[in-house]
């Protein structure tokens, strides 16, 4: 297997999951509170069974680990499954969720396909190939490579925070609340300058991590790493980064 391999299956998977989403979200389904109070549906459970199920055909020693099932397997090269990211959009018929899959090779994300089925659109990101969006189903010929802001300055940045302690975080940055239900989209659009997150998943977000690093930009969590598994951290572009991880006495 090589990266190629690894990538197509991953967008092969993810059509697959993104086609039984679709259909789950187009009947409408009712979302119940897990233990740790988020939503969770019948379509979240059965799209990462669906994932799971496909990738351990294709990968069987390959380790997995999913949101809804937890991890199996133990291997250096382990697929990230976010069935449904965005759960309570899904579960109001709002179109602003996600199918995510990453792959993690030796503690590094080196691919990762997220589709919204709904929105018709999907971005995509390999190690040292770029991060590219497209209509889904996708179309090569209209595949744009994604690049993150230039802006320099703090004063001219353009910041979003999730919520208002990590707003807090930031002063005398000023930060927005998000604009769109995932502020990671404009940021490798280029459309913001940087985004603060300190409460996700792996799973949340582990897509992203490659897919703003491919487009030119930093990701850095608490622990002044790289890694997604810290609750979240510091999105922006390269000639901001320093500047707001001092704003944010990260290591």
């Amino acid at each position: 297997m090589d990266g190629a391999d690894d990538l197509q299956l991953a967008f092969d998977t993810s059509d697959l999951a993104a086609d039984v989403a679709l259909g789950y979200f187009e009947s409408g389904v009712s979302a119940t509170l897990k233990a740790d109070g988020t939503p969770v549906t019948e379509a979240d459970r059965a799209v990462e069974r669906l994932v799971r199920k496909t990738l351990s055909a294709a990968r069987p020693d390959d380790a997995l680990l999913g949101e809804e099932l937890g991890r199996l397997g133990e291997s250096d090269r382990v697929w990230i499954i976010d069935p449904i990211d965005g759960t309570s959009y899904f579960s109001r018929h709002d179109p602003n969720w996600r199918v995510q899959i990453a792959l993690e090779v030796a503690g590094s994300i080196e691919m990762a396909v997220v589709t919204a089925p709904a929105l018709r659109r999907c971005w995509w990101a390999t190690r040292g190939g770029g991060s590219f969006e497209s209509s889904w189903p996708r179309e090569a010929a209209e595949a744009k490579r994604l690049e993150v802001s230039t802006t320099s300055s703090l004063a001219d940045a353009r910041i979003e925070a999730l919520d208002a302690a990590s707003r807090a975080r930031l002063a005398p940055a000023v930060a927005n609340p998000p604009a769109t239900p995932l502020p990671l989209i404009e940021l490798v659009r280029g459309e913001i300058d940087a985004f603060l997150v300190e409460r996700y998943h792996l799973w949340d977000h582990a897509p992203w991590i490659l897919l703003v690093e491919e487009a030119g930009g930093h990701f850095t969590n608490p622990t002044g790493t790289h890694t997604g598994d810290q609750g979240g951290g510091l999105y922006s572009n390269a000639n901001l980064h320093t500047q707001l991880l001092t704003t944010l006495n990260y290591p």
